[in-house]
């Protein structure tokens, strides 16, 4: 895991900002000229590639609004210097896309309905690229102007922002690019080979500084960093394998409702090949090949390797589960305090795993200028800790709290569990 990379884009200066947002910006175009071949060029034809969904965005509009963010809070952001409390509704100077509208009207995703972004009249593609090139580079300018010592949190703090949020639509467009079938080839987003066989991880009861407390960047949710007590448990050391995952489908655990929780059954049954008189019920990616299994990644079915973690489950899957198999999910406290204590003997970084723990505000909260980042979504889904194959390096921090709604599928993500 390259835990280099995600401690300078937290704490990192301008030379080194400067790098990964040229790194992150060529993984973005590379990935969206992926989705560009596939026949996404033209606004016109996202419905044909990309259907209205929930969870997912045009890419074309995920590709303007990358931009759009970027120069909202530094370029446009004249109280960037102020970092974590500046006034997100201070003025900003306008900005026209491409194509002469406004671009607040297009790719604010605080104030654009979802819903209406297949609709919206959209730059094409080439001068999306050509928005982005300018937004960048007035980005690096303004980091450059701060001088290479800089090293004041206070004023580094959107440009790690923005960082960070690109890589995170990233790994969003590679789940869009799984669901739609569409190849990646490049073997930094392939699955690792699987390591040693997983043990049991025993831990006595003990204080725990759960969240941030260290200089550099924090996401709000992460603060602030206070002190718990964790009750003394058994946590394994791996995520559960795909060898574990898969008895509990062959004794017909996806049609024992015992096993669900009452969600967790709604959700079951309101899947549209659940309902509609499939063969049977198996996560998602998942299918059976004569006497063995093989799972889809990217474009092709490879048959299943066992020993590697299992993945694309919900949150539902992974409870009943631990249900069947007399387990339970890990809070975040007591997933934090094993990665923290136990690094070598930890393993994370292969899959994103639930957690029973419902994400919320840790005491002394408060909100960063980005005001949709964390608190609209303290509705009590489940916090996911940890990274998945699909994961830009530097985002990958122990205290990342990552959060989705229970049911997602497409979400790179399986568990680890506990004793009861």
């Amino acid at each position: 895991m390259d835990i280099d990379s995600a401690r300078l884009a937290r704490r990192g200066g301008p030379l080194a900002l400067a790098e990964a947002l040229r790194a992150s910006r060529a993984d973005t175009l590379a990935i969206a000229a992926i989705f560009e071949a596939a026949g996404n060029d033209a606004a016109a034809r996202q419905s044909v590639l990309v259907p209205l969904h929930e969870d997912a965005n045009p890419p074309l509009w995920e590709l303007g609004h990358i931009g759009w963010f970027q120069s909202w809070w530094i370029g446009r952001n004249s109280q960037r210097a102020r970092g974590a409390d500046a006034d997100p509704e201070a003025p900003r100077r306008a900005a026209l896309a491409a194509n002469g509208i406004d671009a607040d009207t297009l790719y604010d995703s605080g104030r654009v309905a979802h819903a209406s972004r297949w609709q919206l009249p959209l730059p094409d593609a080439a001068a999306t690229r050509a928005d982005l090139a300018l937004q960048l580079e007035e980005t690096l300018a303004l980091l450059a102007a701060m001088g290479p010592s800089a090293h004041e949190d206070r004023s580094l703090y959107f440009h790690r922002l923005v960082l960070l949020h690109e890589d995170m639509h990233h790994e969003a467009a590679l789940y869009l690019a799984q669901s739609l079938g569409i190849a990646i080839d490049a073997a930094r987003w392939q699955p690792v080979a699987p390591g040693a066989a997983g043990s049991v991880l025993a831990f006595d009861a003990s204080a725990l500084q759960l969240g941030s407390q260290d200089a550099g960047f924090a996401f709000d949710n992460e603060l602030a960093g206070h002190e718990v007590t964790v009750a003394a448990c058994c946590i394994d050391s791996r995520a559960v394998r795909w060898a574990d995952y898969l008895p509990f489908i062959e004794a017909g655990g996806y049609n024992d409702e015992g096993w669900w929780s009452l969600a967790g059954r709604r959700w079951l049954n309101s899947q549209p090949a659940f309902s509609q008189g499939a063969p049977e019920r198996l996560p998602r990616y998942l299918r059976r090949a004569g006497s063995g299994w093989q799972q889809r990644r990217w474009n092709r079915w490879l048959p299943l390797d066992t020993t590697m973690p299992a993945s694309h489950l919900t949150h539902f899957e992974a409870e009943a589960w631990c249900a069947w198999a007399g387990r339970r999910l890990p809070s975040e406290a007591e997933w934090e305090r094993a990665a923290a204590e136990r690094p070598r003997d930890f393993y994370w970084g292969e899959v994103w795993e639930w957690t029973s723990s419902p994400f919320a505000p840790y005491p002394d909260f408060k909100a960063h200028p980005y005001r949709d980042y964390s608190a609209p979504w303290f509705d009590g889904r489940p916090v996911l800790r940890g990274a998945s194959f699909m994961t830009q390096p530097r985002l990958r921090d122990l205290r990342y709290r990552n959060y989705f709604t229970a049911g997602r599928n497409d979400v790179c993500a399986g568990f680890r569990s506990c004793a009861v």
